[in-house]
């Protein structure tokens, strides 16, 4: 039966972080479905729309080397139950598995009727350095029906909101760079203005006295 890997991401803004887990996918899966979404537990300083342009950009470069990976904005969901259904509508007859990183573990339990959603996909956890897995946590995933396993994944050392702090290029592939850069998307990057177009309101407040 085909496997296809779901990975939905708040991508705020996507980094080279993501680009390598969903290349890793594609190496494993037959099929990877990407799409930027808004995490409720999470503040989104740019727009849904935006994100999911610069995942587009993302995309289309690791498509030139896995064809097996594609971008699919319908999906994006406030509830990740019906991003399901609606991939099972579009995939039918197929082994789903939701992937998700180790800092949303926690608030898994909490997810829009969870155990319905944990007897239609798998689940693949992504370690990450600032969210430590406990025991716990995985067993009352389990306790709730998720079928899940630990990701054998180690990524490069980036985070999205590393680079909305700091504008670190390193952080993010040369086209998202360039978005970002020609969109002025977060306050480290805001136009300023000429020097002269700061002097204008002074000059129209205070005319010249005839």
């Amino acid at each position: 039966m085909k496997q296809i890997a779901l990975f939905g991401t708040s991508a705020d803004p996507p980094t080279v972080g993501h680009q390598s887990i969903i290349e890793w996918l594609a190496g494993l899966y037959d099929y990877v479905a990407v799409w930027a979404s808004n995490n409720p537990f999470k503040h989104h300083q740019s727009a849904l729309s935006e994100r999911q342009r610069m995942l587009a950009l993302l995309v289309q470069d690791s498509q030139q080397r896995y064809n097996q990976v594609g971008l699919h904005a319908e999906l994006s969901h406030s509830k990740t139950l019906m991003t399901v259904q609606q991939a099972q509508q579009l995939w039918p007859q197929t082994e789903l598995t939701l992937v998700v990183g180790s800092d949303v573990v926690s608030t898994l339990p909490h997810w829009y009727r969870v155990e319905t959603l944990f007897q239609q996909v798998q689940l693949l956890i992504l370690r990450r350095p600032d969210a430590q897995l406990h025991p716990q946590s995985l067993s009352a995933l389990q306790a709730l029906g998720a079928r899940l396993a630990i990701a054998n994944f180690q990524g490069p050392p980036v985070s999205s909101s590393h680079y909305r702090h700091t504008g670190d290029i390193n952080d993010v592939p040369p086209p998202i760079a360039a978005y970002i850069q020609q969109h002025h998307l977060y306050s480290w990057n805001e136009p300023h203005p000429h020097p002269d177009e700061q002097l204008q309101p002074l000059l129209l407040t205070n005319p010249p006295q005839p």
